[in-house]
């Protein structure tokens, strides 16, 4: 009785302590992330107060965001959840406070002057460098700081988006692929919700979009299929999209250039693309996801079916040659509009359902976050989706493989009993491939191929030979 009594005491003050830091973290992150909001608002809307097109700038605010984070904050360089990740698993979560101001100021001026990137990355970022200063002031444990910066990814992703119960999963979920911290649910849910209301109460208005009784979704076998079928695609669009991130980011930095030429050039070639493809992937691309995610009398919107592609090659570039910004408004766009063309090819009459479905299933599918993709879903389109997303979302989730755009994820997970991976290590460095006893059947497999092809040209020689012989 003695030993229950100290368990209940101490797990009532656990939960206390978690609910004033958490509260008082997600307050902090909120205030702070509406602070870059609305400078980036004001940003945007400056833009049509210059006397030409506002991406003219790209090439020389792409220098000078280079030049500012090497100058001051080299981990504030690209899209900032990754780099909070990496400090979670290799620092402790000690993230330096310079990252905050230099992360701001960077992405404003990177999508001010068309960068492809979005904003939730340096909302994450800000979000646990605030947490990671709060830890400084006072002096918390290692245990509590890692805590205390994984609140701030979900914080900070909450306030920016308005999803409080997706941002704090995601924050949780994203650190490692299939395992969850439990013991971080409680102060990354009170974090998120914190943060969220603040950010409300000082102004930033969300958009959520309600599927459901504008476009009926109607449970059904021919829906269902088509959905499954949708997660496979998405999938694909997934791996694509990590893809051509990579690629483009390892072709950039192999040229023998400065990197502040790169920068610049880089500038040059998306406005030169742009002359050719069009201006609308410049940006965060809002507009073009509203437009993807509002139902017009079931017809679906005349726009290219490639726009995913080079919203993802505007991105790659933007990222390559050291735009600051986040990886998850990009991945949005991707997801709407591969999602709409998808809805368009199948001859459905549900185009916004399903862009609906690319918009979480492509984020599920490059970041390995399913869970919070799914609740993503219920909080933005409706309940009456979840069943649908959910579907959709892990089919993808599994056909992108060990892969993501946060490299630094750490593997707790096989997506497939044929692999043999390495467990515990990060995406970038584990080895993955077949099973010992698996590339023996494979091999077993094709040699008996090979001797049965053989045994059967033999075969037709045979046959060949004997009408030479009768003739």
């Amino acid at each position: 009785m003695k030993n229950h009594a100290i368990e209940q005491f101490s797990i009532f003050m656990s939960v206390t302590k978690w609910l004033v830091l958490s509260s008082m973290v997600g307050v902090i992150i909120g205030a702070t992330v509406t602070l870059f909001l609305k400078i980036l608002q004001f940003s945007e809307e400056s833009q049509s107060l210059l006397p030409f097109k506002h991406y003219y700038l790209l090439p020389f605010a792409l220098v000078l965001t280079v030049w500012l984070v090497k100058k001051f904050a080299p981990d504030a360089h690209g899209h900032g959840t990754e780099k909070v990740i990496e400090a979670v698993h290799k620092k402790s979560g000690k993230i330096d406070l310079a990252v905050i101001p230099v992360k701001l100021l960077t992405t404003v001026l990177t999508i001010f002057t068309g960068g492809s990137v979005g904003k939730e990355g340096p909302g994450a970022q800000i979000g646990a460098g605030m947490s990671s200063l709060v830890s400084d002031i006072f002096h918390f444990n290692k245990d509590d700081r890692k805590i205390l910066v994984i609140c701030g990814i979900g914080a900070g992703f909450a306030s920016v988006f308005g999803t409080p119960i997706a941002g704090a999963i995601f924050g949780v979920e994203v650190l490692i692929v299939g395992l969850i911290r439990y013991n971080v649910l409680l102060p990354s849910f009170i974090a998120g919700f914190s943060a969220f209301s603040t950010a409300q109460y000082l102004g930033i208005e969300y958009t959520y979009f309600n599927i459901h009784f504008q476009q009926q979704v109607g449970l059904d076998l021919p829906l269902i299929m088509q959905v499954v079928l949708a997660g496979i695609f998405f999938g694909v669009i997934s791996d694509f999209t990590i893809t051509m991130l990579n690629k483009v980011s390892k072709i950039i930095s192999k040229i023998p250039m400065n990197r502040y030429f790169k920068a610049f050039f880089g500038g040059v070639i998306l406005i030169l693309l742009s002359l050719v493809v069009g201006e609308q992937y410049f940006g965060l691309g809002l507009d073009t996801i509203d437009e993807m995610l509002t139902v017009y009398n079931y017809i679906p919107i005349d726009i290219p079916w490639y726009t995913f592609f080079f919203k993802t090659l505007f991105t790659s570039i933007t990222l390559g040659v050291g735009g600051s910004g986040g990886i998850v408004t990009p991945i949005f766009y991707i997801g709407a509009t591969s999602g709409h063309w998808f809805g368009t090819m199948i001859g459905n009459d549900q185009v916004t359902f399903f862009a609906a479905l690319g918009f979480i299933s492509v984020l599920a599918g490059t970041t390995n976050s399913p869970i919070a993709a799914t609740i993503m879903a219920m909080e933005l389109f409706g309940l009456e989706v979840a069943h649908y997303a959910a579907i959709s979302v892990v089919i993808s989730f599994l056909m992108t493989g060990h892969r993501s755009v946060f490299s630094s994820q750490i593997l707790a997970m096989k997506k497939s009993d044929l692999l043999k991976i390495d467990m515990g290590e990060d995406i970038a460095h584990a080895k993955i491939g077949m099973k010992d006893n698996d590339i023996d059947k494979f091999n077993n497999i094709r040699e008996s191929i090979i001797i049965k092809r053989k045994k059967y040209q033999e075969k037709i020689k045979s046959k060949k030979r004997n009408l030479k012989s009768k003739k």
